[in-house]
């Protein structure tokens, strides 16, 4: 054995560990909750970023708009429908969210095979419900049918991403006109999830995911102190001190994702408002001033 194969395989045995739960969180989808869908979508029409109206759920609350990327994730925005029924609203496990305006909302993965991350996941101690069917109609007329499975004991995706799997064709959910609704993008990059107790937050997703240690900064602009987990889209975000935003925000919103990350590919037509370096990596966060929340690109 060459010294060159010793390395490569020693390098294999060294990322092995962070590369089998990272198959299991490739993101799906992230979503932003609000009160008016309309309202939110010419909200990023004003950063340049276009939607398409998906169509109203089966549940009789809740109505979804998606921006979607190349790689196949994409960004939804969910809000109560015109007519919707009080009740299920008030039943929605995202309804605090949506009645707040409090955009990042929630976040899902789509595993290779969801009945066996739903074992692997229970045998870690960690809770997950039975897997749930449901759908909505495009306005096209096209039928969508998936079943999600929630993951840990707070709602849907707000703390690890709940999953989903399609029994129709994907490609008829993430496009609703047969291609991304932007290549500006190239996809979701990263999460990040606003929580109390960082270390504690971090120890949930190693126990949950078998992931080591997080690296480890603080960004004064952001008001947070980070952790990162290599090799995932997750980074957990505590505020730096009281007066923070994200301090605000746990206190009006609870735990759950406060600003998505995406990949770039072209976005000179963008306007910056500020920029952070994370791990090593330079972020750029488009006008917060206009949505209200944090969106940001890398």
């Amino acid at each position: 054995m060459t010294n060159y194969t010793r390395f490569v395989r020693t390098a294999l045995l060294l990322l092995l560990p962070m590369m089998l739960p990272a198959a299991d969180l490739t993101i799906d989808h992230v979503t932003v909750a609000g009160k008016d869908l309309k309202a939110m979508q010419s909200t990023l029409a004003a950063l340049g970023i276009p939607t398409e109206y998906g169509g109203p759920h089966s549940n009789h609350a809740t109505e979804m708009a998606l921006t979607s990327f190349p790689d196949g994730s994409y960004l939804e925005l969910i809000a109560i429908q015109p007519q919707a029924d009080p009740a299920a609203v008030a039943a929605h496990y995202w309804s605090k969210r949506m009645q707040n305006d409090a955009g990042p909302s929630a976040w899902a993965v789509r595993p290779m095979d969801l009945a066996a991350e739903v074992k692997r996941l229970q045998a870690a101690s960690v809770a997950v419900n039975t897997p749930v069917r449901a759908g909505r109609a495009r306005p096209d007329g096209v039928r969508l049918e998936w079943e999600t499975a929630n993951v840990g004991a707070g709602p849907n995706g707000m703390f690890f991403p709940f999953m989903i799997r399609d029994f129709t064709p994907r490609e008829q959910r993430a496009y609703p006109s047969g291609k991304p609704t932007t290549q500006d993008f190239g996809g979701v990059a990263r999460v990040v999830i606003a929580v109390r107790d960082l270390q504690a937050a971090a120890r949930r997703y190693r126990d949950a995911y078998g992931l080591p240690e997080p690296v480890q900064q603080d960004d004064a602009k952001f008001g947070a102190r980070l952790a990162s987990f290599l090799g995932t889209p997750v980074v957990l975000a505590t505020p730096l001190n009281g007066q923070s935003w994200l301090a605000a925000r746990l206190e009006k919103i609870g735990e759950g994702p406060c600003a998505f990350l995406l990949r770039t590919r072209n976005t000179r037509s963008y306007r910056i408002t500020s920029e952070s370096t994370w791990f090593g990596i330079a972020i750029s966060w488009l006008n917060t001033g206009k949505t209200g929340w944090w969106l940001g690109f890398e």
